[in-house]
């Protein structure tokens, strides 16, 4: 399952520890010459908050690594949209908390950077 393109961000976050940071969402550097364009399956997927600082820093190693991704910050979705995009993580993630992130058939729950850089392959 991939995140419907109409919701769909290029680069972004979300807390699996809580669901109220107060720290302001920051975007990080478009990466430049991604590491996964040329690994079919490879695709990664980032549910988040925009305030969350776990999922900042998700974004920010992704970025860091020059790894092209997708997110969605749920926090700033509303009505149908939101439900149906917090029904899509719960498929991944049933606690439904962030980040939840999808690298190709793997599904990492929070800001593990060891995890993430293995499922990448880095």
């Amino acid at each position: 399952m991939t995140i419907p393109a109409e919701r769909a961000k290029p680069y972004g976050y979300f807390c699996a520890w809580c669901t109220m940071c107060v720290l302001s969402a920051g975007m990080p550097p478009q990466p430049v010459n991604e590491r996964n364009d040329d690994m079919p399956g490879r695709s990664v997927q980032v549910y988040s908050l925009s305030t969350c600082s776990h999922c900042k820093a998700t974004k920010k190693l992704l970025a860091d690594c020059t790894i092209k991704y997708e997110f969605v910050d749920v926090d700033l979705l509303e009505g149908e949209e939101r439900a149906a995009i917090l029904e899509d993580v719960k498929k991944f993630n049933p606690k439904c908390s962030f980040p939840t992130i999808i690298i190709g058939d793997t599904v990492i729950v929070g800001f593990k950077e060891k995890e993430i850089k293995e499922a990448l392959g880095l």
